[in-house]
């Protein structure tokens, strides 16, 4: 049986907005994946009944290899691309430990100015422009 986002188009994702000491994490997607070689805010897709914390709790684990403590959501917005639809849930978060880039992607810390110089998914795109990149 397909679950509801199959079935509607829409994918939702949730994504932590993570900042030390002025800088932003984020993370490149990997080869083979929608939107290869973008940079991106750690998170990723729900599963079927999981809720945003669960899931955001569950990717920074399997990402990461660090847990997070979630706080207010930023940002909630949707962008269609030609093959799916994408409904993102941005948050606020603190992480407890050092992020490890278990799946062998790249991540960075970065400032504010730098976001605006890297390749970001155009669904990222208004959240960049809500905090300053």
């Amino acid at each position: 049986m397909r679950s509801q986002q199959q079935q509607s188009g829409c994918v939702v994702v949730v994504a932590a907005i993570v900042e030390q000491e002025d800088r932003l994490l984020v993370t490149e997607r990997l080869p083979g994946t929608h939107l290869a070689g973008h940079w991106e805010f750690p998170g990723g897709k729900t599963e079927d009944g999981e809720d945003h914390r669960r899931c955001l709790e569950r990717e920074m684990r399997e990402e990461l290899d660090v847990a997070v403590e979630i706080g207010g959501k930023i940002l909630e917005t949707s962008f269609a691309y030609p093959d799916r639809t994408v409904e993102l849930h941005f948050y606020r978060c603190t992480l407890i430990g050092d992020p490890k880039p278990v799946l062998g992607q790249r991540l960075r810390w970065v400032s504010r100015a730098e976001l605006g110089t890297l390749r970001f998914p155009p669904a990222d795109l208004e959240l960049i422009d809500l905090i300053g990149g």
